[in-house]
């Protein structure tokens, strides 16, 4: 097993996004506050539960400290994802930040009954965006102890 992070070292952060736009905000995100920690984007909740169990052309898949999670993905459901995720022995030990745009009591309730670390609106004003995304990573890399990779 090897510690994601010890306060100096990057984690793997996975993004789940179907939205060029807010792939293209975040990765600016981690680049514009030189953000060590390595992003790893994947545009579907199919293909996010392949790469997550390192299935087909992720079979050299890293496992993420910390995931990202759109709600409203094609092929499968965030919603969807996350149950997987947290249901999985494997699996279920990554915090997964749902980061999304819906502000839906019904979203926000589900998601934390799903069993999702916290729960992001996900703000329109680009410079409001970068500040979210920093204080996830600066929260996750700096405050929280995150477990082992398996």
């Amino acid at each position: 097993m090897t510690a994601p992070a010890d306060g100096n070292s990057p984690i793997e952060v996975l993004l789940v996004e179907d939205d060029p736009g807010d792939v293209l905000m975040t990765q600016e995100a981690f680049e514009e506050h030189k953000l060590r920690n390595r992003l790893t984007v994947v545009s579907d909740g199919a293909e996010a539960l392949a790469y997550l169990r390192r299935e087909g052309r992720y079979a050299d898949a890293v496992l993420p400290d910390l995931i990202l999670l759109d709600l409203n993905l094609p092929r499968r459901d965030g919603r969807e994802v996350l149950e997987e995720i947290k249901k999985d022995e494997q699996l279920c030990r990554i915090p997964v930040v749902v980061l999304t745009t819906s502000q839906a009591d019904e979203d926000i309730l589900r998601s934390y009954q799903l069993h999702a670390n916290a729960y992001v609106t996900k703000p329109v004003d680009f410079d409001r965006f970068i500040s979210v995304v920093r204080q996830i990573d600066e929260f996750f890399v700096s405050v929280v102890k995150l477990p082992p990779r398996g």
